[in-house]
């Protein structure tokens, strides 16, 4: 049982000190915070570790590049409010107020609100070699995706809702450059994309661009969280290979089409996955603890 009791209240108030960046939440390639840590081993907040000289932290491998860090000032912004309370002081861990922020930012773009379950601890490890192998990566099939989210006991269900969250969020051009431009042999563009986005991504991201460069993983709603990403799969403007193979694959693409039909259905087996996710691996006891300050272990 997760679920203890807590001034919910106070750290919902302390999740909104500042604007949360939509890219705080993006699961897939350029990741929600919260959901890099809950595939790799539970929510912890290791995300959240400054790297030192001695230990190169999990943030900083080449894979969470894209993850904000005024998103992650948020978080520690809100560590600290809460812990100015007295009758709050270290009760309140950094993963649930991450887990916290994670929902707030759906809400905020217009998503589903859900109930997050509280009581976790903060991880004592992070490291960025932990991160290798154990994130959904942009040129992913289904089978590949499905064993990776079936590690943690989620489903193929859970992992289309959850790649969904890509309808908000961005990504830089050199995950998709191969897709149109060097896709294999015999075609430089995926043949799955459809011929007008190419045209978009393409003025977006010429070649020999700046790797800095950002574009908006949901083409047509991307401040929105909503069924556009299946619509979207529908008509081959998904951003990375392992989002357009969730229509392409036969055996994926029931669950596209019915999800693209029907908001409700989507919010209700998102909201399902997401509480599921937030699961995964929680630390407790002597395995966490809470920390002083969000980027840093006591």
């Amino acid at each position: 049982q997760l679920l203890i009791p807590r001034r919910n209240g106070t750290v919902w108030s302390g999740s909104r000190h500042g604007s949360l960046p939509h890219n705080l939440c993006v699961p897939g390639h350029n990741h929600c915070s919260a959901q890099t840590q809950f595939l790799r081993k539970g929510c912890d907040a290791s995300v959240l570790i400054q790297s030192t000289p001695n230990n190169k932290a999990e943030k900083d491998h080449p894979d969470n590049v894209s993850l904000a860090g005024d998103g992650f000032d948020v978080v520690i912004k809100a560590k600290k409010a809460i812990d100015a309370i007295p009758s709050c002081r270290n009760k309140v861990s950094c993963a649930d107020i991450l887990a916290l922020a994670t929902r707030d930012v759906i809400v905020a773009a217009k998503g589903p609100s859900y109930k997050v379950e509280l009581g976790r601890r903060d991880g004592l490890v992070s490291t960025a070699a932990s991160v290798n192998g154990n994130l959904p990566g942009p040129n992913d099939n289904v089978d590949k995706l499905n064993k990776l989210f079936a590690k943690n006991k989620l489903t193929q269900d859970d992992m289309i809702a959850l790649s969904a969250a890509h309808t908000l969020g961005f990504a830089h051009c050199s995950k998709v450059a191969n897709r149109i431009y060097n896709f294999n042999r015999t075609h430089p563009v995926d043949p799955t994309i459809n011929k007008a986005y190419v045209k978009e991504l393409q003025a977006a991201c010429p070649k020999k661009v700046d790797p800095r460069i950002a574009i908006n993983m949901d083409p047509v709603t991307p401040r929105t969280f909503d069924n556009i990403y299946f619509k979207n799969l529908q008509q081959g403007k998904g951003l990375f290979t392992s989002d357009q193979v969730l229509f392409t694959d036969r055996r994926s693409r029931p669950t596209v089409d019915a999800w693209a039909k029907s908001s409700p259905a989507f919010n209700a087996a998102f909201v399902k996955a997401m509480t599921k996710l937030g699961r995964v691996g929680v630390k407790v006891g002597r395995n966490g603890n809470i920390r002083r300050d969000c980027g840093a272990f006591n």
